[in-house]
């Protein structure tokens, strides 16, 4: 059977102030503003991309908890980068708060965090 879904439109991540999130999101991940209302934010990954990314305003947020697993899983997203050792560098040079890199074999990754405590990840895969 052939798969019913063609791809992802956005990625809903909780923020508890969209300007404040946009901003982070443009200035230390160097995504793009497609708009921002006080409701939602929405920020490309680069100029083509696609999903995007979809800050939702959640008064009271305190961070996304993945639920206890046996997998190793603490995030529900894995972002791809073309310079993995570099950027990990850059978002501890910018006093973000980042796990150390784990992984096995050729597939290489860690998790950091967003101002709102949302766990997001990189993923390295050859």
């Amino acid at each position: 059977m052939s798969s019913k879904l063609k791809g992802v439109e956005g990625i809903f991540i909780p923020v508890t102030n969209t300007q404040l999130a946009a901003d982070w999101y443009e200035s230390i991940l160097g995504c793009q503003k497609v708009y921002v209302k006080k409701e939602g934010a929405v920020v490309r990954l680069s100029e083509h991309s696609h999903p995007v990314l979809c800050l939702v305003e959640t008064p009271g947020h305190t961070g996304i908890t993945f639920p206890d697993n046996n997998y190793g899983v603490e995030k529900y997203v894995n972002f791809l980068t073309d310079d993995f050792d570099g950027l990990h560098a850059y978002l501890l040079d910018q006093h973000v708060q980042v796990n150390a890199i784990s992984g096995e074999g050729k597939t290489r990754y860690f998790t950091f965090l967003d101002p709102d405590g949302n766990p997001l990840g990189v993923c390295q895969s050859h």
